[in-house]
């Protein structure tokens, strides 16, 4: 496998599972030493001891994306002791479970918190760091959901919806400065945070998306979801990823043509 991430400084945050580790192992093996960020630090740990088992680097920083002092604080911190961070993937997410008439509003502020908020927070911290090293890459996590919509997901498919359109604007306003920002958009992954209740109970999930074209989505592996995601850091565009084909975003900026991502094979 190529280094194409080799010497570089990633955050990851969510690392200890699902699309956040599986990411963290990914670029680690690409090269990167790779920052490991979550709330807990026993999951971390163990996302740890299998990038160092292979050989590779990585260290933890415990912290609440939905905290903006600490979260902030974690990206600081790793810049200050590597002299620079080269990438930043905001992973990390929360979601609530229930229909629009019984939402409560503290039930949608949880959509917003880690999802929209510790993404600008996460955002605006490494564009301030990389526009002063002279460039980076930020790499935002959405959801189909911020494309299509979901039924009982409302506050969740508003807040991906949310990140999509702020890395746009992201992307542009970091162009000038050699600071790219992409999006990647996943279809329904298996990771243990679709485990329930959106998920069939005692098979392998499989369900409807709501899409006005009636297409059915079937789950897609999260190391698939990461696999994408070495290319963005390096000389080319950003991927986007849904189960039912592929769509891309890049920044204005960007040179190469656009790399398109098709996850019909994980079907």
């Amino acid at each position: 496998m190529s280094k194409r991430l080799q010497g570089k400084i990633a955050f990851i945050t969510g690392a200890g599972s699902g699309i956040g580790e599986a990411t963290a192992l990914r670029f680690a093996e690409e090269g990167a030493t790779v920052v490991l960020c979550g709330r807990r630090i026993e999951p971390l740990q163990g996302v740890q001891e299998k990038i160092q088992a292979l050989g590779g680097q990585a260290e933890i920083a415990v912290a609440d994306v939905s905290d903006e002092q600490a979260y902030v604080g974690a990206l600081q911190a790793t810049a200050q002791r590597h002299g620079r961070l080269d990438i930043l993937v905001n992973n990390a997410m929360a979601y609530t479970w229930g229909g629009i008439d019984t939402m409560t509003t503290a039930d949608w502020h949880a959509n917003f918190s880690t999802t929209v908020d510790g993404t600008f927070w996460g955002t605006r911290t490494a564009m301030q760091l990389m526009k002063e090293q002279g460039g980076g890459s930020i790499v935002n996590i959405a959801s189909i959901c911020g494309l299509f919509g979901t039924a009982w997901m409302a506050g969740y498919s508003a807040a991906k919806a949310a990140v999509i359109n702020f890395s746009r604007a992201a992307a542009s306003e970091g162009a000038p400065h050699n600071v790219r920002c992409n999006v990647i958009i996943p279809g329904v992954v298996d990771t243990p945070a679709t485990a329930s209740p959106i998920m069939s109970s005692g098979r392998r999930p499989v369900r409807s998306e709501s899409r006005p074209d009636g297409i059915t989505a079937q789950t897609l592996p999260a190391a698939k979801v990461a696999s994408a995601a070495p290319a963005i850091p390096g000389p080319r565009c950003s991927t986007s990823v849904t189960n039912s084909g592929t769509s891309a975003m890049r920044s204005p900026n960007a040179d190469h043509p656009v790399a398109k991502f098709d996850s019909s094979a994980a079907r």
